[in-house]
């Protein structure tokens, strides 16, 4: 995998994937787009859904609706690394079993998300969920 960041002007940064797709930073005080690290939060967010919802498609959930809310504390002094982060995933749907749920999270957690895995030999991840009924 490759990747390359270019500076654009004052804290604004483009970065391109090696697929062709890009990305813009900001790590400034009156930023217009995420900065480096919010985006490795989103990062380990999505790659967790990515996995909860092919979990669940797989244990044939009927769902309408996948939300992870990220959480985190970061060190107070540089560098400002991530502590602690919580995953809570939010899954609205009908008959959504929470038993599969709390399996989709687990697989994600401990086997799948390289993101998540990678990150937690130093920082504290934990994970939650809920099921929302779906009428």
């Amino acid at each position: 995998m490759q990747a390359n960041v270019q500076w654009v002007e004052g804290d604004t940064f483009i970065g391109r994937s090696g697929s062709n797709h890009n990305v813009v930073f900001d790590a400034g005080a009156n930023s217009a787009a995420p900065s480096p690290m919010e985006m490795v939060l989103m990062s380990v967010g999505c790659c967790s859904s990515v996995d909860v919802v092919s979990i669940l498609k797989k244990s044939k959930q009927e769902f309408s609706d996948v939300q992870v809310k990220l959480s985190s504390e970061r060190a107070e002094s540089a560098p400002r690394v991530f502590t602690k982060i919580n995953l809570h995933f939010v899954v609205t749907g009908k008959n959504v079993s929470e038993k599969h749920l709390a399996r989709a999270v687990s697989l994600s957690a401990e086997k799948y998300c390289s993101v998540a895995l990678m990150l937690d030999k130093t920082v504290e991840i934990t994970h939650s969920h809920e099921v929302v009924c779906e009428q």
